[in-house]
């Protein structure tokens, strides 16, 4: 069976945790997009206010399923 994959990158934040920030930019990517099927962890880096963490950020290469639009 034959595929075909869009691949996006994303960036999703928390305040958090990494886990949260992943959690949250595929969440939001699945409001709008269909056929999501992986993603690939390629960055993360966060934020530092007053000498404090602030938040985390988590920079994704995200997939979904090209498929034929209906005509």
């Amino acid at each position: 069976m034959e595929r075909t994959y869009k691949l996006i990158e994303l960036v999703g934040i928390s305040e958090k945790s990494y886990e949260e920030a992943i959690k949250n930019a595929i969440a939001k990517a699945s409001e709008t997009l269909v056929g999501l099927s992986w993603f690939e962890v390629v960055e993360l880096r966060g934020a530092i206010v007053e000498n404090q963490v602030h938040e985390f950020q988590a920079k994704l290469k995200v997939a979904f399923k090209v498929t034929k639009s209906a005509q």
